[in-house]
């Protein structure tokens, strides 16, 4: 196996050849690595260093991750069709600045970008460091997360004023998640300045890139409904130390403590790794009952934006109101970040 990765490693587009129909680098080399990912499934770390790019590379031309590994899977011998679908999924046209953003990486050009002036007061900052977690109120306007909360509810074909219509099946309904990834009124939330300066401080940089990630519908639960999760978990690799990393989802609609709320366990980051070392024999951390720990309910109004150490246990919470809960996740990331390669 190590051999044919060699032959594909001498036969890897550089990460600086053009695409033809886009004009991004990367993305044909991207392509390529999906195929052998594809055929060599037992090799599934194979080209891991190039993760964080990868991702980065589709976030920046406004598509999802798990929608573009899916469409690679299906254009294994076409490059010029994922190219083609990349585009459609922009509605045929993609911003000029995305695509330079991309190029940007890989001939080594800095961003004119500047630390503007900070967003989260030294009080916030303090909260921060004390609970691994901040909330940026009225990060969005009401009117862009009215226009977002429509788009979900447009997209799922649910009458928000009909609750019988609030647990009927959609291609796109994963548990609570939704793969909605391509609307205006996602975008605009996504490139909201009060957001991306809140990164850029809790990051201390301004080579950050923005995800191009999907939104949650918890609906309240019934007889015939529960909810599926996902309950208290990480999104990152348990090998220590846990590196630096956010994550942050935005409330579109106003939400309480008993809506669904998103859940987690303040100052763990401060904890984890004792917490980790400390574990009896045969106890799996990702097993274990994390909302023993302590989780808290965080309660908001739509606009608002909730930061997090990826380091604490988060989830949703069981919906025992009378409304759905409606977010948007969004996330600023270095490229550069660490990422541990091996998944604990």
């Amino acid at each position: 196996m190590a051999n044919t990765k060699n032959m594909v490693d001498d036969n890897l587009p550089s990460s600086q050849e053009v695409s033809p129909l886009i004009g991004a680098c990367h993305l044909k080399r991207l392509w390529v690595k999906i195929q052998w990912r594809i055929k060599n499934a037992d090799s599934p770390g194979e080209f891991q260093d190039e993760w964080a790019t990868d991702v980065a590379v589709l976030d920046m031309l406004g598509v999802g991750l798990e929608e573009s590994m899916i469409m690679a899977a299906r254009c294994v011998e076409r490059f010029d069709e994922f190219e083609q679908w990349v585009l459609m999924k922009n509605g045929g046209v993609i911003p000029k600045k995305r695509v330079d953003s991309v190029n940007r990486m890989f001939k080594r050009e800095k961003s004119s970008v500047l630390i503007e002036e900070p967003i989260l007061t030294d009080a916030d900052l303090q909260f921060w460091d004390e609970n691994g977690y901040v909330i940026l109120r009225q990060a969005v306007s009401e009117e862009d997360c009215r226009l977002a909360e429509a788009a979900v509810w447009n997209h799922l074909k649910m009458d928000a004023n009909d609750p019988k219509t609030w647990y009927e099946n959609h291609s796109d309904r994963q548990g609570i998640m939704v793969q909605l990834f391509q609307h205006e009124a996602l975008e605009r939330n996504r490139f909201s300045e009060k957001i991306r300066k809140a990164y850029v401080q809790l990051w201390a940089s301004d080579q950050l890139v923005v995800s191009n990630d999907r939104v949650s519908f918890n609906p309240p639960e019934t007889d015939r409904w529960k909810f599926p999760g996902p309950n208290l978990h990480w999104d990152v690799s348990l090998a220590s130390p846990i590196p630096f990393g956010v994550q942050g989802l935005l409330y579109l609609t106003d939400t309480t403590a008993d809506q669904g709320a998103f859940q987690l366990v303040p100052g763990f980051h401060h904890k984890i790794e004792h917490w980790l070392k400390h574990l009896p024999d045969g106890v799996l951390p990702r097993t274990f009952d994390l909302a023993s720990l302590g989780a808290k309910p965080i309660a908001g109004n739509a606009g608002d934006f909730i930061i997090w150490h990826q380091a604490l246990p988060h989830g949703s919470g069981k919906n025992t109101a009378t409304r759905p809960r409606i977010v948007q996740y969004i996330n600023w990331l270095k490229v550069d970040r660490e990422i541990h390669e091996k998944w604990v």
